[in-house]
């Protein structure tokens, strides 16, 4: 058997335009003002992040997917076609969490049809095995903290601008 392969950890997490309050810094006396307006338009992410199984020199990839709303068997099926253009055909090991809501029968049938797709499950619950999960907490701590945006739009340039930047400790 060919064990060569992108090993592959995917995860979903969702956005809203209501800010993410985070503590911040004013000068003395001027407490800082957060103006929003109380929109609850929400948004779905999900995150791939890859790692070449035998060879650690093609670095790690990520892909990205943004949308509004949430995702559903449709909208996840678009994912992995994004990730199946964005590995060029080539093998992928799909590490994917152990909640099962969004892996209906029609995901998993369409799943089987694909030659370059091989799925493994997380335990439920363990987002510390997840390294994307890392990845949303970074973003929600930093580029989404405090952001008052009126669409959508401003959601995903923030994201976009956090997950293209180098990694922070």
């Amino acid at each position: 058997m060919n064990t060569r392969a992108w090993i592959v950890f995917l995860d979903e997490s969702g956005v809203s335009l209501l800010p993410r309050i985070r503590r911040t810094y004013s000068p003395r006396g001027r407490t800082p003002l957060l103006r929003h307006r109380l929109n609850w338009k929400r948004a779905s992410m999900a995150g791939a992040l890859g790692h070449h199984s035998t060879d650690p020199h093609r670095g790690a990839r990520l892909c990205f997917h943004l949308k509004p709303g949430s995702y559903d068997t449709t909208g996840l099926i678009e994912v992995l076609e994004q990730m199946k253009v964005f590995y060029s055909g080539e093998r992928v090991v799909l590490v994917r969490d152990g909640l099962s809501a969004p892996w209906s029968r029609a995901m998993r049938a369409w799943v089987a049809e694909q030659d370059w797709l091989t799925l493994e499950r997380l335990p439920a619950y363990a987002p510390e095995l997840n390294p994307v999960e890392l990845l949303w907490s970074s973003l929600k701590k930093r580029e989404l903290a405090n952001l008052a945006g009126d669409h959508l739009a401003d959601v995903a340039d923030a994201t976009e601008r956090g997950h293209s930047s180098p990694i922070r400790a």
